[in-house]
């Protein structure tokens, strides 16, 4: 039997992604020399907080408690990206990890977009579809840097 997921579960998964993209962002910004490439990870950056912020409101208002992403992973994503981005900080380069990482967290929210329970939910739906939609953007920015 396939198990929907409920609004608090999405939600979490919301906030996850966010925080791990501005974790990803804030470890790989001081090795970009690149100044158009910097602009864009701050513009990305200020759209996740802003996801960030939206989400931990709609669970403060539900009475939920998000827990914040793995200590243990996000050492090993900063230390997989310092020793990526201090080998090879190009734009191409840093272009692909962030497309690697806006993959990642666009399958993980889709996959919740398909697996949740209607439930009168629709803030979490409505920002979990603009999250989808704008991390989709991101990768298309990201690709035309490669």
């Amino acid at each position: 039997m396939e198990k929907t997921k409920k609004a608090e579960e999405v939600l979490a998964e919301i906030y996850r992604n966010a925080q791990l993209a501005l974790q990803s962002i804030a470890d790989i910004t001081p090795q970009v020399d690149d100044e158009e490439v910097k602009a864009e990870l701050s513009a990305q950056h200020e759209a996740y907080e802003g996801f960030s912020a939206r989400a931990a409101m709609i669970a403060k208002d539900r009475n939920i408690e998000l827990k914040e992403p793995n200590p243990f992973k996000k050492a090993m994503m900063w230390g997989s990206i310092k020793m990526s981005s201090m080998s090879d900080n190009s734009r191409s380069h840093i272009a692909d990890m962030m497309v690697q990482g806006t993959v990642m967290g666009i399958t993980a929210l889709r996959t919740s977009a398909g697996d949740i329970e209607p439930d009168g939910a629709d803030e979490v739906y409505a920002l979990l579809d603009e999250m989808i939609k704008t991390e989709e953007q991101f990768e298309k920015k990201w690709k035309e840097y490669l």
